[in-house]
């Protein structure tokens, strides 16, 4: 994820996640479009993962698809950074 996000000069800062999704928080230049980057990152991740887990992650897969098409961005704004990344390293507990 890191070396895709230094593709575009873009930082990733926070990696986590649950069973079904993952959260990213990554800082990236107004000339990147952010499906470019999503579409990057969703498609280096599922070959690396397929490449040393097939048979692993076969089981898992959506019609043949490691991730699904969609995904959901949202801008921080004016939030602290700790605070999302507190909501981020939370995720992989619980609710």
């Amino acid at each position: 994820m890191r070396e895709v996000c230094t593709d575009f000069e873009a930082e990733l800062s926070e990696f986590n996640g649950e069973d079904d999704h993952v959260h990213l928080l990554v800082h990236y230049p107004p000339k990147v479009q952010l499906s470019k980057l999503v579409n990057s990152l969703k498609g280096v991740s599922a070959r690396l993962l397929r490449k040393e887990f097939d048979a692993h992650v076969r089981r898992y897969l959506w019609g043949g698809h490691f991730w699904s098409g969609s995904y959901y961005a949202g801008s921080v704004g004016g939030a602290p950074l700790t605070v999302v990344r507190q909501y981020i390293e939370q995720q992989k507990q619980p609710a």
